[in-house]
């Protein structure tokens, strides 16, 4: 009995830490709820839907697969061949027969190098095309969206979805899958191996392997919460960044760097703590499972030299110098590929946590969908009707009132009223950018719900207070990236709108380079340009929300000739502060409270001495 002493204390360490193992779990199982360890989608589903995006390619990865039986030979049969030879120097050298073993040694080494930079080659070739498909799937999603769904979901959180998440995924496809099949076919091939070879000391090594399983299973559930945990972390910090570097120049205007820069502190020292855990979790499994490879080596040892002593058999098989050295080779080659499974199911638990947080994205319904019977608008006349509309961004809370007017073709019909009232809103349910929840929107005697979205707003120019400038060229910004326009059709459009004043004065004319957001140009620059961008697409109808707020007077006179141009094109939606601006429109709607009040022509409205009347008079005297 006290011969098998050092076996029985190392089988004792490891039930140990077996018994620590599974109280671990017991109270990780018993508390996942309360620390929010929920899952939203099984692996299975995630594993489904992602092998769609592999379905493309899986005569690629049977290429891989079948280069990756050649590249494990090596791995299978160099520690035989190094075992011959031992046993070939312990018994009767021959010179010869080294050459021999070495020659093979070395065609095997040569295979398996070459075959492992194929397959490289071809992954990495693999997950760029996957990385794509998946990103410009994601991206055309979100366009899909509605405003009312953008304007919920952060940007920063959608710009972690479709480039960090993607590359996790991306990462899965070209490294972690092949891997992990690799090196289960290793596991595999060697068991093989080492059960011909010899039962009795693979018999031993077999004894390890429910604690390895048992381990891998422990440490699955606690990486799992240690990368959730990671990637929401990462992702509040990308929103934050994404808001805040926009808003910088707020933040410095009001001297509030110290306190932004104290909420970043907290955000990165989160990200930390929670990276901290996922070290912590990993510090522990792996050192566990090199336990145990070690204490496969030292049975070994010990079995080996003391069956070797005694000249022991089991089941008719001697221990031999080169069984021996045959057997330490394959053990550390065993569990070589486990410690590898358990730094790859990390990265596979990543990918697969951003697969949900994708699959969460891509499962948005959007709000904003085409009815099967939706119709394409060839022409639009730009006839425009509310029949008894009702709208709120929030249920309850009502922004529009029982809403109805009509709008002729080619009119230029006003909105005005306190802000809040319903102005900007009635624009954007003319574009259907919201849907409305009672009433008809017409667009020449037809329903907008009756009409394809992209048709309904390819007939609408929409130009906004905040114009948006793409990073890029004046031209870019234009066209929209356009091909099919020529410069003369942009220059002609800019002259219409007297966008060429200061066109032609830029040392790069249309080829200026716009900075981001456009802010190497003043506000009436950027509101030129995007009337110039309007005109060029021919809307039918044309929108323009507050275009003069904000605007120098110099630019306001030209933007206001442009606008009485424009208003000869068709019909005109103006939301507008400034009444001034407005007085020649063929119908001025005033808005309180989402509801009609009064409606006319400027002089009509004056006449009446109500609402309007007194705002017009109050502007009047404070110009």
């Amino acid at each position: 009995m006290y011969e098998y002493f050092p076996i029985i204390a190392v089988g004792a360490i490891i039930g140990l830490a077996a018994i620590a193992f599974v109280l671990a779990y017991a109270l990780m199982k018993n508390k996942k709820a309360a620390i929010g360890f929920d899952r939203h989608m099984s692996d299975g589903e995630i594993v489904r839907r992602l092998a769609g995006f592999a379905k493309p390619h899986i005569k690629a990865f049977a290429a891989v697969l079948l280069i990756m039986v050649l590249t494990i030979a090596y791995d299978i049969i160099s520690p035989v061949i190094t075992g011959k030879i031992t046993q070939m120097v312990a018994d009767d050298f021959e010179l010869s027969r080294l050459w021999t073993f070495v020659a093979i040694y070395v065609g095997i080494l040569l295979v398996s190098v070459a075959c492992t930079y194929f397959q490289s080659i071809i992954l990495q070739k693999i997950g760029q095309r996957i990385l794509s498909a998946l990103r410009e799937r994601v991206f055309a999603h979100i366009e899909s969206l509605s405003h009312e769904q953008l304007n919920h979901i952060p940007v920063g959180k959608l710009v972690t979805r479709v480039t960090n998440d993607t590359n996790s995924i991306s990462m899965m496809f070209t490294h972690i899958l092949v891997n992990l099949v690799k090196n289960c076919f290793v596991i595999i091939g060697i068991f093989t191996a080492m059960l011909v070879i010899n039962i009795e000391l693979t018999l031993m090594v077999l004894c390890f392997v429910p604690f390895v399983i048992l381990f891998t299973v422990v440490f699955r559930k606690f990486s799992r919460k240690a990368y959730r945990e990671v990637k929401d972390a990462t992702t509040d910090i990308n929103t934050y960044l994404s808001e805040n570097l926009s808003g910088m120049k707020i933040t410095q205007i009001f001297n509030r760097e110290e306190k932004k820069m104290s909420d970043f502190r907290v955000k990165t020292k989160a990200l930390g703590k929670s990276k901290m855990k996922e070290i912590f979790v990993f510090g522990i499994f792996r050192p566990m499972v090199y336990v145990l490879y070690m204490s496969s080596v030292l049975c070994l040892f010990y079995l080996s030299g003391k069956g070797y002593i005694d000249n022991t058999t089991f089941l008719g098989q001697t221990i031999t110098a080169g069984t021996l050295v045959t057997f330490y080779m394959y053990i550390s080659k065993f569990f070589n590929p486990i410690q590898n499974l358990a730094e790859q199911f990390n990265s596979l638990q990543s990918a697969f946590a951003s697969a949900e947080k994708i699959f969460s994205i891509l499962d948005m319904t959007p709000a904003m969908q085409d009815e099967p019977d939706a119709i394409e608008l060839d022409t639009v006349r730009g006839d425009i009707e509310f029949k008894n509309v009702w709208f709120a961004y929030n249920e309850g809370e009502w922004v529009l009132r029982d809403v109805s007017f009509k709008v002729k073709a080619g009119q230029t019909v006003a909105f005005v009223g306190s802000t809040g009232s319903g102005k900007t809103t009635i624009l954007s349910l003319i574009c259907r950018n919201y849907e409305i929840e009672k009433g008809e929107i017409l667009i020449d005697g037809i329903n907008i719900k009756r009409i394809k979205i992209s048709s309904l707003r390819r007939h609408f120019g929409q130009m906004l207070q905040d114009v948006f400038l793409f990073s890029g060229t004046i031209r870019s910004n234009i066209v929209l990236h356009n091909d099919d326009i020529s410069d003369e059709e942009i220059m002609a459009a800019c002259r219409y709108v007297n966008a060429d004043t200061f066109i032609s004065k830029l040392d790069g004319g249309l080829d200026e380079k716009v900075r981001e957001r456009g802010n190497n140009f003043s506000a009436g620059q950027r509101q030129l340009l995007s009337f110039a961008r309007t005109i060029i697409h021919k809307p039918s109808v044309m929108i323009l929300d507050e275009a003069t707020a904000n605007i120098d007077t110099e630019t306001e006179l030209l933007i206001q000739d442009s606008l009485t141009r424009m208003m000869k094109i068709g019909t005109m939606l103006v939301v507008a502060h400034r009444l001034s601006t407005i007085q020649h429109a063929d119908n001025i709607i005033l808005l309180s409270h989402g509801q009609i009040k009064e409606q006319g022509t400027h002089n009509e409205l004056l006449a009446m001495r109500g609402r309007y009347h007194k705002l017009y008079m109050l502007q009047y005297h404070a110009e």
